[in-house]
């Protein structure tokens, strides 16, 4: 008998009736029990995978019971992982003997789900609407599939490691190839004529650090490359070479001192397994000049941090910024010329946007100067290497530190900050903080430092600066502990010019409903239209769409529909209009009689109501017709599953 049946014999009405509404199962009815698992049983579309992602801790663990196995652990992944490693007969990743199963007991192999072609095409046009490479999912799912039990929090490390160094080999060999070339091309300046003193010079040049450096390419040492560490994969002492090479590669390139993870030695961790994930690894090509021009590792590591993220749950937030939440500060704000400075910078997401954003624009990336802080110390290395891969410099302050008791760049003054801080953080230590200079609008409450980040934003602004960053949706409103006055203190300074609020579900592990801020220090300096007494509300709950069961994402057009209606309202002759239920420009006055609350809802109004044209008896005989239709498919499926359950004897 299959794991999936045998979980899902397990399950009560409530929750098959959940899995069958949730993956668009038809059922024959909805009231008896064995017919609603009889069809959910029978569809095989219907994943092993997709039946665990309903199911709750406690149902897990019975699942792993009715499964004849260990149900220990309290975490929910660790659980369904134990379940997916065994109905596909995989060993995990990471042994423990709480975990241990029986030498005696043989591993059910899961069936192998078809999807509909259908389905297929909706992936793919979706993969390439978000302008994915197309292996970033096979990728992600053979390594993903490596991980047995280990955390999503360590296994990022690992990962993500691993790419790092196939990446810095991947370039050191193509320029070492390239050198050899040259050595022997008459047309260049590394030309040599004479056979015997060419094939003397020729390991010299090639082991040149100078060479390499040169080139922006890191200098890797021998005992460091992939080629070594390939060899070595099916080697139990792998995991000692990796570490030594990262410490290697470490020690002689300055930016990557004490950035790189050495977790490849821990002595949990199954070897055989991880010279599996190498043999993966191996088979990409990451960092040769084909590659980078693709930014093909930027866009892969990119791809494992989201999924870490949602592997994660809410402490994937803490290093990880959705993308098209990052996407739609950059677009707003168009950072092409001067500093930019994210105080909270997690695994340095903004930057990154920025500078790409700069590259689709067509301007120069060394007009911009990229500064960040970040608290947490291995998010501060994720950040590190996440430049690195792309060959972006940044000051990110030399080692990891809190922004609000150890400000790495106390006198710089951004012309863009952008940032995503900790919400509703209750934990910041501002007791230390009564008298800082840094609180002129007011001192924020000690249980919440969302008001601190604001004030340490406006700090850092240079003169004409301009921040966007994104808060709990209770920033707007919240009239607690003196946070309305301080929001009515911005007001009145004319820091505020545009709100926005966002759809729920987008970002990783929260449901708490966020918005954005838009600040600019001098609203009328010349480089936009004089919008003093102004303010831009956009209400965009009502955008993007569904990508996963719990996460949602706002599209490129969801995107650029938000960013042209902020640049329309603030340019001089913008063609900005008011529109009912998604956008309204406010004066400060209007605000000042809502006692400041910025929520957009309460000014944008409502939208307009979209006019039935269809005549009564039109609808009528269209939803009889649709009736009908579906009570014979509904006979149909029934009698399918009655002839299936006398098959088989019920």
């Amino acid at each position: 008998m299959s794991s999936k049946r045998k979980i899902l014999e397990s399950l009560k009405r409530k929750r098959l009736l959940e899995i069958a509404d949730g993956e668009e199962v038809e059922l024959p009815q909805r009231r008896a029990l064995e017919p609603i698992r009889a069809a959910l049983i029978a569809q095989e579309a219907l994943t092993l995978d997709a039946v665990l992602g309903y199911m709750s801790r406690d149902e897990l663990k019975a699942a792993c019971r009715e499964l004849g196995f260990d149900d220990g652990g309290r975490k929910k992944d660790e659980i369904r992982a134990r379940i997916e490693a065994f109905a596909s007969g995989d060993m995990p990743l990471f042994t423990s003997s709480a975990t241990e199963e029986p030498a005696s007991k043989k591993a059910t192999t899961k069936k192998n789900s078809t999807k509909k072609p259908t389905t297929r095409k909706k992936a793919a046009k979706k993969a390439k609407a978000q302008g994915n490479l197309g292996f970033e999912d096979k990728l992600w799912k053979a390594a993903d599939t490596l991980r047995g039990h280990m955390d999503p929090s360590e296994y990022k490390h690992v990962v993500l490691g691993l790419l790092f160094l196939k990446y810095v080999s991947d370039a050191f060999e193509e320029r070492r190839e390239r050198l050899r070339q040259q050595v022997a091309d008459p047309a260049s300046d590394y030309f040599i004529e004479d056979e015997k003193e060419r094939a003397d010079e020729l390991p010299q040049i090639l082991e040149d650090r100078d060479e390499y450096t040169a080139e922006n390419v890191f200098w890797v040492p021998k005992d460091a490359r992939w080629s070594k560490i390939q060899a070595e994969a099916k080697q139990p002492t792998i995991g000692k070479s990796i570490d030594e090479a990262m410490d290697l590669i470490g020690a002689e390139n300055p930016k990557l001192k004490n950035v790189l993870p050495r977790v490849f030695a821990l002595p949990g961790l199954d070897k055989h397994r991880l010279g599996k994930l190498i043999d993966v690894v191996s088979g990409i090509g990451l960092g040769t000049e084909e590659h980078r021009a693709k930014d093909t590792l930027g866009r892969v590591y990119e791809y494992f941090l989201a999924k870490f993220a949602g592997a994660e749950g809410k402490a994937g937030g803490e290093f990880f910024t959705p993308t098209c939440i990052v996407e739609l500060l950059v677009e707003m704000l168009e950072p092409y010329k001067g500093r930019v400075f994210d105080p909270c910078c997690g695994s340095g997401g903004m930057f990154v946007q920025s500078i790409k954003f700069i590259r689709e624009h067509g301007g120069q990336r060394d007009q911009v100067a990229i500064y960040g802080q970040e608290s947490n110390p291995t998010t501060w290395k994720l950040a590190q290497m996440n430049l690195a891969i792309r060959g972006i410099s940044g000051n990110l302050g030399g080692r990891h530190a809190g922004s609000f008791h150890q400000d790495l760049h106390p006198d710089l003054r951004a012309d863009f900050v952008m940032a995503n801080p900790p919400f509703n953080d209750s934990d910041w230590g501002g007791e230390r903080l009564r008298e800082d200079v840094r609180w002129k609008y007011g001192v924020p409450p000690i249980g919440n430092a969302n008001f601190a980040w604001v004030q340490h934003f406006v700090h850092h602004l240079a003169p004409d600066g301009v921040a966007g960053f994104v808060l709990a949706n209770g920033s707007m409103s919240s009239m607690q502990l003196g946070e309305g006055e301080i929001r009515k203190a911005l007001v009145e300074a004319d820091l505020v010019d545009c709100m926005v609020a966002l759809p729920g579900q987008l970002f990783y592990g929260t449901g708490i409903p966020a918005c954005l801020w838009f600040l600019a220090k001098d609203r009328a300096n010349g480089r936009f239209r004089d919008r003093r007494g102004e303010l831009l509300f956009i209400d965009a709950r009502k955008l993007g769409r569904m990508d996963t069961r719990v996460h949602r994402v706002l599209d490129h057009a969801d995107v650029a529909s938000i960013a042209s209606t902020y640049h329309a309202w603030r340019i001089e002759g913008g063609e900005y209009k008011d529109v009912a239920g998604f956008c309204k420009s406010a004066t400060t006055e209007e605000v000042m009689t809502n006692e400041c609350v910025l929520t957009p809802g309460r000014y944008v109004g409502a939208e307009a109501a979209t006019a039935d044209t269809e005549p009564f008896e039109v609808r009528v005989s269209r939803l009889v017709k649709l009736f009908r239709s579906q009570a014979a498919e509904s006979a149909n499926l029934s009698a399918k599953i009655e002839a299936s359950l006398r098959s088989l004897g019920l």
